[in-house]
């Protein structure tokens, strides 16, 4: 069955449309939705079908995952990461935006997380829509982006039909929240006090390093 289009306009999300993908989350399904850098796919992080799923999508083993975190805001990070001060001060600077933070990972990860992972990718993105799925929900989003890398160039489409014929029969849930960007977010490592560049975005580096 071919995955649902759902236009949610970004500026003001409608309730019902979010609490109808919500559901669908919560029964395990996979969606892909719009973000402050790129388009994402994702699952409920205690959906264990939901991210094998997920992983066979991206042609990856489980336990060698390297997804992310979508969280509402900072008020539960700690549940799921080691948090340095530095770092928290560096999110409260940054957060919302186009930053993913990789934390040291406690032992709360879900159990379908226990795979001796030892980092976790944080993300807050400044997008109404993805904020708005994810305090419905209750809990985080895992997720990673939508990548186009045929012909050995990684490219991040923008264009929903694109997303929609490339994933309408791996997905259960396609979000149109128009125009999000190409430039996938800028990733700090802060596994430790002292904060470093890994891959630059599009969040800005000064501001924090």
């Amino acid at each position: 069955m071919a995955a649902e289009l759902l236009e949610i306009y970004p500026d003001n999300p409608d309730e019902r449309k979010i609490k109808k993908v919500v559901e669908v989350l919560k029964n395990g399904g996979i969606i892909i939705y719009p973000t402050d850098t790129v388009y994402a796919i994702g699952c409920d992080i205690y959906q264990a079908k939901a991210l094998e799923k997920l992983c066979k999508i991206k042609g990856i083993k489980p336990q060698k995952n390297n997804f992310s975190f979508i969280c509402h805001d900072l008020s539960h990070i700690a549940d799921y990461a080691h948090v340095p001060n530095s770092a928290f001060k560096a999110m409260k600077k940054v957060l919302p935006g186009p930053y993913t933070f990789i934390f040291k990972a406690t032992n709360n990860l879900p159990k379908l997380l226990d795979t001796n992972k030892k980092t976790i990718g944080i993300r807050i993105p400044d997008h109404d829509i993805t904020r708005s799925l994810v305090k419905e929900l209750g809990n985080p989003i895992i997720t990673t982006s939508i990548k186009d890398e045929e012909d050995d160039i990684q490219e991040y489409p923008n264009d929903i039909e694109w997303i929609y014929e490339r994933y309408q029969n791996e997905v259960d849930i396609i979000i149109d929240g128009g125009w999000c960007g190409i430039t996938p977010s800028t990733v700090i490592d802060a596994t430790t006090d002292v904060l470093a560049l890994i891959r630059e975005g599009a969040g800005e580096i000064g501001i924090i390093l």
